[in-house]
């Protein structure tokens, strides 16, 4: 089914101190209560929080995004080239795919920090991923994944008000909201204890198109982040994005339950079937939720249309897919806002 080459602390703190009792001890507890909202703060205020179904960027602004995805990984030598003709398309974001070394060439901590700060420099918010655990059902899979997260954590860390860490591109392949559930929970903590306080962005199970994961242990996997900055990304293709009543259903089962989602990949058409993209766009663009298109250039395998650009420098956008992501209604030029922090 894939088609490529193959903010916790939100919780305020009230505490009573009796004017009665042991002076010290009440004079302990409040200095230790106050330490405890500062680092609180400090966390929020240190880069992109969740909020209910809203993504706040470090201004306390609600973002939303309006980007592409690029595919780093196969096509090192165009990333200049790319990012420069994707922020001139107006988008706001760029989904980037990294890898950690079990399928494709190692992405070391040097390469993550300078592709961040590519996008900084151009006024993009980086969603980092791994794609190396595309469709695998293996929690091993996902751990190793996690770890090479922890091993790059420099790359992350002073950068959350400017990455987000989508941690596995499409992990779990089977459409098992169990499985899915048991390897985010299992390895969320592990990330928040490494120090890495980015928002974390979770793919639905089902290679991306299974909505109904997050529907069903959405929740549980949002309360396993210490942090409680975890949201959540379904993908669109000819299974989720085949029909009206399928889109909303998919967005909905998250946003009904208080959870931040986005449609973190979608095309005009796919192996699986035709997808109604403008109604993805609308219905996002109606609802306040964010879309990045798949992919800039470089697509194989027979699903060459996915390209959203005939030409790496965006001088020529594919007509049937390019052309209605960038300047159809409700398509990026027209919807998408540059994250306040650029302001």
């Amino acid at each position: 089914m894939k088609k490529f080459l193959s903010a916790f602390l939100s919780c305020m703190l009230v505490i009573s101190l009796a004017a009665c009792g042991d002076s010290q001890s009440s004079e302990t507890e409040a200095t230790t209560a106050s330490e405890t909202v500062s680092a609180a703060e400090n966390v929020s205020a240190a880069g992109f929080k969740v909020d209910g179904t809203k993504l706040l960027d470090a201004n306390g602004n609600e973002f939303v995004f309006r980007g592409i995805n690029h595919a780093h990984s196969w096509f090192r030598d165009q990333d200049t080239t790319a990012l420069d003709a994707i922020a001139g398309t107006g988008a706001n974001s760029v989904r980037i795919v990294l890898a950690n070394g079990i399928q494709w060439q190692k992405d070391d901590t040097d390469t993550v920090k300078n592709l961040i700060q590519m996008c900084r420099d151009r006024k993009l918010i980086a969603i980092v991923e791994v794609h190396d655990g595309t469709g695998d059902d293996s929690i091993e899979t996902l751990e190793k994944i996690a770890d090479y997260w922890i091993e790059v954590k420099d790359a992350l860390i002073g950068n959350e008000d400017c990455a987000i860490l989508n941690i596995a591109n499409e992990w779990v392949g089977t459409w098992d909201s169990n499985k899915w559930r048991d390897g985010y929970v299992s390895v969320i903590p592990k990330l928040r204890e490494a120090g890495i306080e980015n928002t974390i962005m979770v793919d639905s199970a089902g290679w991306g198109q299974y909505g109904k994961s997050i529907q069903d242990h959405g929740k549980e996997v949002f309360d396993s982040d210490p942090l409680k900055n975890t949201m959540f990304s379904v993908h669109m293709y000819g299974t989720a994005g085949k029909n009206e009543s399928t889109i909303s259903s998919n967005l909905e089962g998250a946003t009904s339950q208080d959870l931040c989602v986005c449609v973190g990949e979608f095309g005009y058409n796919h192996s699986d079937g035709d997808v109604k993209e403008e109604y993805i766009m609308q219905y996002c663009t109606e609802n306040n939720i964010g879309y990045l298109g798949w992919s800039w250039k470089g697509n194989g395998g027979g699903v060459e249309y996915l390209d959203i650009a005939n030409e790496w420098d965006g001088s020529v956008l594919s007509p049937d897919w390019g052309e209605n992501l960038i300047n159809g209604t409700n398509g990026i030029k027209e919807t998408s806002k540059i994250c306040s922090i650029f302001e």
